[in-house]
């Protein structure tokens, strides 16, 4: 290995380092205490070093939710593969967005409430991003019928993204949450049969 190599995969690990300190940090104590000078010395590095791999706050909050979308993009294809009907992999893939939500607060809040500068609905947008729609289309898909299945896609999201931001925010009785998946999930495969 050459020393380029090297030094590029160590600043590769010190990114993925100051990136996993910054969640863990969020995911303890929520995103107003993650600072620059905190993280830098959870990661025993000083703050030039972390300026070297971001530009601030804000970039490592983006960082945060790429890998974020990374993580929720397997986890509903984990869930709409396991399922072979189309009407059980979308409720499976509602299901884990749902509890991918409730169980990684500060990482869905990197994900969907920061202002970050991180594209969406674009070419633009990141892969992990673009992968974790890709999952609603696909699963969609069979079920769209005559609709445009990108735009069912992204009201199906948003319809789940609000779901869980009112469950969150303890705005919503939690012993319900499969009859509001039916009521939202009903209409849509009626619609594609």
């Amino acid at each position: 290995m050459s020393a380029q190599e090297r030094r590029e995969r160590e600043r590769a690990e010190r990114h993925r380092l100051i990136v996993r300190a910054a969640r863990e940090m969020a995911e303890a104590d929520g995103w107003e205490s993650v600072t620059t000078r905190r993280l830098a010395e959870t990661v025993e590095y000083s703050q030039p070093v972390l300026y070297s791999h971001f530009k601030g706050k804000d970039a490592i909050v983006a960082a945060v939710a790429v890998d974020g979308f990374g993580e929720l993009a397997g986890r509903l294809r984990e869930a709409r593969t396991a399922r072979p009907a189309p009407e059980e992999a979308l409720r499976a893939v509602a299901s884990a967005y749902l509890d991918f939500a409730r169980e990684r607060p500060a990482l869905y809040d990197a994900m969907f409430v920061q202002q970050i500068d991180v594209t969406s609905g674009t070419g633009e947008s990141p892969e992990q991003l673009r992968d974790a729609f890709g999952e609603f289309v696909s699963a969609l898909e069979p079920l769209a019928g005559e609709r445009d299945v990108e735009t069912l896609a992204e009201v199906t999201w948003g319809a789940l993204h609000g779901l869980a931001t009112l469950a969150h925010g303890h705005r919503l009785r939690p012993d319900r949450t499969g009859d509001r998946l039916d009521l939202l999930l009903t209409p849509i495969i009626e619609a594609g049969h």
